[in-house]
């Protein structure tokens, strides 16, 4: 798509079960140029939705046979990057808590105000067109790769990972700005419960952001590997506390052994943790995603094999498929839509290679994966 996206290219799906509010702003967004379908209630949206494909929906909160925040997850689940804006009476503030949750892009409160309504609008057709100029420049990157066996130039491979993670933190600062108007707004009600809703907003925004720098840093240092002796116990711990500080409020199990390892073995400590922690965060976004009713859990095991160090990471989260299994470590592939950098694997796959080692994976869609690592446990650089 060269040309720039118009108006008239972009279809509004609005969901109201009042014909009135339907009607006002079926001509408002007309007038504004939009192609507008409409759906009286939830169950009749994601009908329209499936067949028409709408850019944007918007759609009230509250309605009977499906309300809003189960349109929204389903049209979320159908596909993820559609802009979805939510309207909301005053004072619904769990229902604006539980949007934001399922990735709402955006509220509107009741009266609805037309002009408000247009610039919220505008927003998600702005995040549409960034949308699909990176789906254009990721096009131009894999013609280019196909050409050339490898990326020439390691400063030119980081502008091209900064781009394709431009659009996450697009969706990153909406997810801040959510957090902190429902904290500010549990701060004038002096409402604890609303503030901590807000505080863990942030937190799951602040956690992502983290580990996109991270990944950043990660991916434009390029430095030889500081081998040290590395205390075993003290490092399992550390990944340990890591680990449990990121399942807390989930219902994840995680299970740490280290039956028979050395006390101390030798690796670049940084990389190899950050590495270790990019398999472990893979395996909580696989159980987050599976969808069965089954008590998740990751194990996570260090042993010794003769003159190796053998690390396993297991999950029992939703799997992949053959197709997946093949691609997770080439650089830009994710299969987290717009929540993957698609890059956390590529990095954690060079650092075990720069160690020596080597990953064997294993995994069945709908079953789990497991991750076998093994490093050499000398000193001296491969």
């Amino acid at each position: 798509m060269g040309d720039m996206m118009g108006k008239n290219q972009i279809s509004i799906l609005i969901v109201d079960d009042e014909e009135d509010i339907r009607d006002v702003l079926e001509i408002a967004l007309k007038d504004a140029g939009y192609q507008v379908f409409l759906a009286e209630n939830g169950e009749k949206a994601f009908g329209i939705f499936k067949s028409k494909q709408p850019d944007i929906v918007i759609t009230d909160i509250k309605m009977p046979v499906m309300d809003g925040i189960e349109l929204l997850r389903q049209i979320k689940r159908e596909n993820p990057e559609t802009e979805v804006l939510m309207i909301t009476g005053h004072g619904d503030m769990d229902l604006t808590i539980r949007s934001l949750k399922n990735e709402a892009t955006d509220f509107i409160t009741k009266p609805v105000n037309v002009d408000i309504l247009e610039i919220a609008i505008e927003k998600a057709v702005e995040k549409i067109i960034a949308r699909q100029k990176l789906v254009e420049y990721t096009q131009k990157l894999e013609l280019l790769i196909l050409e050339k066996s490898k990326l020439a130039d390691h400063l030119s491979s980081l502008g091209v990972m900064i781009g394709s993670i431009s659009h996450n933190i697009k969706g990153l600062l909406t997810n801040l700005d959510g957090g902190l108007y429902v904290v500010k707004s549990g701060l004038k009600k002096s409402d604890n419960k609303t503030m901590e809703e807000g505080i863990g907003l942030l937190d799951q925004a602040v956690d992502r952001i983290k580990k996109m720098i991270m990944d950043v840093l990660l991916y434009s240092k390029e430095r030889a590997l500081k081998k040290d002796a590395i205390h075993s116990k003290a490092f399992v711990e550390k990944i340990k506390g890591i680990i449990e500080l990121k399942l807390k409020g989930t219902k994840i199990a995680f299970k740490c052994k280290a039956p028979e390892f050395p006390d101390t073995f030798y690796a670049d400590e940084a990389f190899l943790m950050a590495a270790l922690i990019n398999f472990l965060d893979n395996a909580i976004d696989a159980c987050m995603a599976d969808t069965q009713n089954k008590d998740h859990e990751i194990g996570f095991e260090i042993s010794r094999e003769t003159d190796s160090l053998v690390i396993c990471i297991h999950d029992n989260g939703c799997g992949m498929d053959t197709k997946t299994k093949e691609k997770i470590f080439n650089l830009f592939f994710s299969s987290k839509g717009t929540k993957g950098t698609g890059f956390g694997l590529y990095i954690s796959n060079s650092i075990i290679k720069q160690h020596g080692g080597t990953i064997h994976v294993s995994s069945i869609k709908g079953k789990g994966s497991d991750f076998k690592i093994c490093l050499p446990m000398s000193k001296a650089d491969s």
